[in-house]
Order: structure tokens, then C-alpha cells, then sequence
């Protein structure tokens, strides 16, 4: 009997791009994401970036209402929408109630089911965290999206996702405390931002 050689299907543009997208071997520091059918690579954090961070992880482990755990750099992988393939980013942050134990033997790229809030710091292209990274998170249904403006000198919270957005938005300048709603359940101070 001998054996017959199975013809493989060819892989789609978007397997390929999926394909390369997982095997790129970026530099110490750097993260590639997969946004919206674009692969984009970005430099380490600047000092001013990393300590909004802070700040925002420091107030939720002190005031949150529900205990939160934090990840900072977690690899999400969103459903895709009628017009891109899956998307993989990488929020600044991501917080999930602790008893939850998301990021506890958590694949690279983990679903968003269950994750709270996600956080991104504007830098080096601020339409993206604007735009498409919000419509990522939205897709993937994650209930609360901070963004800190440092160009703007605001902060917004996006929430209610619903259809691929956000149908609730609040923005407050530098300085004013913005509300968190459940399961955080505080205002968050801004002060530090200015």
C-alpha cells in the first residue's frame, strides 16, 4: 500500500500575515502588536510614561472596591471584525479582579474575557490608542478603556462596549479626578499627570 501525499491548502493573506505576525523576534524592550492588519513595533516606554502607569496601578491597588491584580505589557488577542484579521495588542495596562487569576498560566496572547479595565499612555502615535486601539478593546467586549492624552493633557474613560465601540465616553483635563466605575469603584486622581 503506499501513501498518498495530502495536498496542503494555501495559507490565506491573512493566515500569513498571522503567521509572520507570531514568529517576528522583536528586540529586548520593543513589543509588536497586530492592529488592524498592521503589524506595529514599538520602543520602550519613556520614564514620564512609565510613571502614569504607576500612578494608575498604585490608586487601584489601594482604593479599588474589588481587589484587582495588574499586567503590565499582557498580549490580548481580540476578535476581529468584518475588516481585519484577529488583532494582538498589548495594552500598557490590564487589571482584572483578582479572584479571577487571569494572567496565572496565561498563554502570550490571552483572551479578554473577564479582564476589567485596560490602560494606555499616548506616545509615539497617539491616533492609534485613540481610534484603533479602542476598537480592539471594544471588540473584545473589555467593559473599561483608560486612556491618559499626554498630548492632550486629558484622560478619558471609555465604557459600555457594545457592537465594536464604546457607547459611554468621559474625559476630564490633567488634574480633575475622573470616576471609576464597579468594580474599581473610586475616582481616580490625575493630579500627578500634570
Amino acid at each position: 500500500m503506499s501513501a498518498m501525499a495530502h495536498e496542503h491548502e494555501p495559507l490565506t493573506q491573512e493566515e500569513r500575515l498571522l503567521e509572520g505576525f507570531l514568529a517576528l523576534d522583536t528586540p529586548e524592550g520593543y513589543r509588536a502588536e497586530l492592529i488592524e492588519g498592521d503589524i506595529v513595533v514599538t520602543p520602550p516606554p519613556d520614564g514620564d510614561h512609565e510613571e502614569h502607569i504607576s500612578s494608575i496601578a498604585e490608586q487601584v491597588y489601594i482604593r479599588s472596591a474589588t481587589p484587582m491584580q495588574f499586567s503590565g505589557n499582557k498580549g490580548l488577542a481580540v476578535p476581529r471584525n468584518s475588516l481585519s484579521v484577529r488583532n494582538h495588542v498589548i495594552p500598557d495596562g490590564t487589571f482584572a479582579p483578582k479572584e479571577l487569576r487571569l494572567f496565572r498560566g496565561a498563554e502570550p496572547w490571552m483572551p479578554c474575557q473577564g479582564v476589567a479595565m485596560v490602560v494606555e499612555v499616548t506616545s509615539t502615535n497617539p491616533d492609534r490608542d485613540r481610534r484603533a486601539k479602542r476598537l480592539c478593546y471594544a471588540l473584545g467586549s473589555i467593559p473599561l478603556y483608560l486612556l491618559i492624552d499626554r498630548q492632550k493633557g486629558s484622560v478619558t474613560l471609555f465604557s459600555e462596549p457594545e457592537g465594536g465601540e464604546y457607547r459611554h465616553t468621559s474625559a476630564v483635563p490633567y488634574g480633575k479626578p475622573i470616576a471609576l466605575p464597579a468594580p474599581f469603584s473610586f475616582d481616580l486622581e490625575t493630579g500627578d499627570f500634570v
